[in-house]
């Protein structure tokens, strides 16, 4: 292992120290594309591995740096020949397909701003993205084209569609559609746009429980926190091979499935394939992964096939797990124990923050259910909701709080300053969610602000009860919101997906709540159970309560763009 990959620890783990390594300054220019491809070659690192891209045929494909560095001036080179400028927003609309997460590379090197979108997105969440945004190009596969024409129209800034998989002898392309192939397009170079910490990078689109998704804008500075927690909470080493399982359209996908393992020179390893438990385990022991990065909801329907699903797979290179996407209940950290003799190492950030924020990182102990402890380079803590003053009792519920600047941070919302602003109170980033801290400063997670269940003038989170219904023999998943009551302003209505060989029942319904009750309190213990298939999640794995609590209350369900396929 290198000297540079080694962890900083203690003290030394400061932003400053980050930009040190990478060789930043505050007043220099800095390109992300620049830090992921040219400082690796000037590295010796050209020959090794970047990327091993495992589509749904199997075969998987391999690319060095060198490569990375080569295709990407091919991109970047043939997107200014169609008249994409500095500044542009350029749209990645694609599959897990190399050309997304090599395509990213190209569009920063040129200085414009990449705006990745799930492929699975419907015309209307493209249009609502698009528009806001005001993109100038959208670089997708023919399988998605269909999509872009049918808005095309309603776009006037869309002046460029770039589609990677043309076949010429098929139907024909329209005015302002170009074919690209990225293989036969490389480039020794291109010259690195002028870019400096504070240049727009990266433009996420989330969504909110009301409105218009919101554009979070980052900047290049961003692969400072990138890179430094890579290192230091995913422990990321130069002999790793390391998966982020996330899709780029989601902010993990970005930040640690393209930046931060490749500002540090590692192996990344992408599956571009259906879930199932056989395919994720035999992918793992394949290609010798040693550093894992998954969701919750993944981890959850893992669980669902037992411990003993790994034991047919060599996972022996594996040697360090991480969470992300929602709190990772204490059932999975000792499952994960049992499967694969790790912990997971549960880590708390948002689109909005960039990087992550609170975590578990190596060297720590792991409390299984808490979102561990802020990243040494950030001041986290939760405050009162309405004055933003910190609450320093240990089991206080309050606010996640974290103390600006930090380098990943949203510079805006795009076209939504007043949103942007109404997000700070008493000098604090407020991230909408609701934490305790104990007195060893570890962070417990207990919901949402507005999922936060109100019972007779207690206050309990859906989080703490959803956990607890995991412990229950029957339940595979669950999902827990506050249902409007005339006596006690709302009661715990649960959704429990059931494992396999249950069914529905009043004696499975009785059995979960006498099982909550003493687990919990009778606050706490759903007063009524309804039984699902499944539970509508997010792409990014988050359970989508929201949704749950409109349909249950008749109200408006809004943006549903980010929901998963059936």
């Amino acid at each position: 292992m290198s000297g540079e990959s080694k962890i900083v620890q203690g003290d030394s783990i400061t932003w400053s120290r980050g930009a040190g390594e990478l060789g930043l300054s505050d007043s220099g220019p800095m390109n992300i594309a620049e830090i992921c491809t040219d400082r690796n070659l000037r590295l010796g690192r050209g020959g090794r591995p970047a990327l091993i891209h495992q589509g749904h045929a199997g075969d998987p494909r391999t690319y060095t740096f060198e490569d990375l560095k080569e295709l990407s001036c091919g991109w970047a080179a043939f997107l200014a020949e169609a008249g994409i400028r500095p500044l542009d927003r350029v749209c990645l609309f694609l599959d897990r397909v190399p050309e997304l997460y090599i395509g990213f590379l190209g569009i920063l090197r040129l200085g414009a701003v990449v705006q990745p979108l799930f492929s699975a997105f419907g015309e209307e969440a493209l249009f609502q993205r698009i528009d806001d945004s005001q993109a100038s190009c959208v670089i997708t596969q023919r399988r998605h084209l269909g999509k872009l024409r049918r808005i095309r129209e309603r776009v006037p800034s869309l002046h460029t569609v770039v589609v990677i998989d043309h076949d010429p002898a098929g139907k024909p392309l329209r005015s302002g559609e170009v074919a690209f192939s990225m293989d036969d397009g490389r480039r020794k170079d291109f010259p690195v746009a002028r870019t400096f910490g504070e240049s727009p990078s990266v433009l996420h689109y989330t969504s909110g429980t009301t409105g218009k998704p919101k554009g979070a804008l980052h900047v290049h500075g961003s692969v400072v926190a990138q890179y430094l927690t890579s290192k230091v909470v995913l422990d990321l080493r130069e002999d790793d091979v390391y998966w982020c399982t996330a899709d780029p359209g989601w902010v993990t996908g970005t930040s640690y499935g393209i930046i931060g393992p490749w500002s540090l020179g590692v192996t990344q390893f992408v599956l571009d394939a259906g879930f199932s438990s056989e395919r994720w385990y035999a992918a793992m022991a394949r290609h010798r992964v040693s550093v894992w990065y998954t969701a919750p909801t993944a981890i959850r329907m893992l669980m669902k096939d037992g411990a003993e699903a790994t034991r047919g797979h060599d996972l022996s290179a594996l040697r360090h797990m991480c969470s992300v996407g929602e709190p990772l209940n204490a059932e999975g950290v000792l499952w994960g124990r049992q499967a694969f003799g790790l912990d997971f190492h549960d880590t708390f950030w948002q689109t909005e923050t960039g990087a992550m924020m609170i975590t578990n990182r190596p060297g720590l102990p792991v409390k299984p259910g808490s979102m561990g402890r802020p990243f040494p380079a950030v001041t986290a803590a939760v405050v009162d909701p309405e004055t933003g003053e910190e609450l320093r009792e240990p089991g206080q519920v309050g606010m996640i709080a974290i103390k600006p600047p930090w380098p990943s941070m949203m510079r805006t919302y795009w076209n939504n300053t007043a949103t942007y602003y109404s997000k700070f109170l008493g000098g604090w980033y407020i991230c909408g969610d609701r934490a305790s801290v104990d007195e060893d400063g570890y962070f417990w997670f207990c919901g949402r602000d507005d999922d936060v269940i109100n019972t007779g003038g207690h206050l309990v989170g859906p989080f703490e009860i959803e956990s607890a219904l995991l412990e229950h023999e029957a339940v595979a998943e669950s999902a827990a919101i506050g249902k409007p009551d005339p006596v006690n302003m709302e009661v715990v209505k649960a959704f429990v997906a059931l494992r396999p060989g249950w069914e529905p029942s009043d004696d499975v319904e009785l059995s979960i709540m006498n099982f909550i009750r003493k687990k919990l309190s009778p606050l706490a213990m759903p007063q009524e159970i309804e039984f699902v298939d499944k539970l509508p999640k997010t792409r990014s794995g988050k359970i989508m309560r929201r949704l749950l609590k409109a349909r249950e209350t008749g109200e408006q369900i809004g943006d549903t763009s980010t929901l998963e396929d059936d």
